[in-house]
């Protein structure tokens, strides 16, 4: 998969994440295979899917590769790039760049599990290190 250091120009939609969720389970794929994934259960037809990827292609996020008279895509951006610059937007945005109010937040909402917060502390103890 080819990498793309700054990631898409412009944000995602949720909808056009649905896409590269579909893509990054497994690429390339064709529009057709995009939209035996993801039309049932979104109740989208397939015109729908390829104006997703045909935003997607134009952000930057997908790549389209020629094969006969269809086109194969593939992300352009790696999950972890983009679920790291989603991450940091979304604490930027709300908790004004810092996360130990993110983690208040979900604690007061009782939103942590036990393993989260096991896991959290085991992540907060090997960056001390």
């Amino acid at each position: 998969m080819a990498k793309r250091k700054d990631g898409p120009g412009d944000r995602i939609s949720e909808a056009e994440h649905a896409v590269m969720e579909v893509l990054w389970e497994r690429s390339p794929m064709s529009a057709a295979d995009v939209c035996d994934r993801v039309c049932a259960d979104r109740d989208w037809s397939m015109p729908t899917v390829k104006t997703l990827l045909s935003r997607l292609v134009s952000k930057g996020a997908l790549g389209t590769e020629p094969v006969g008279r269809k086109f194969l895509y593939s992300p352009l951006i790696e999950r972890s790039d983009y679920v790291g610059t989603e991450s940091r937007r979304l604490v930027e945005r709300l908790f004004g760049g810092r996360a130990a109010p993110l983690f208040a937040q979900l604690a007061e909402n009782e939103a942590l599990s036990d393993k989260d917060i096991d896991e959290i502390e085991a992540l907060l103890r090997e960056m001390r290190k």
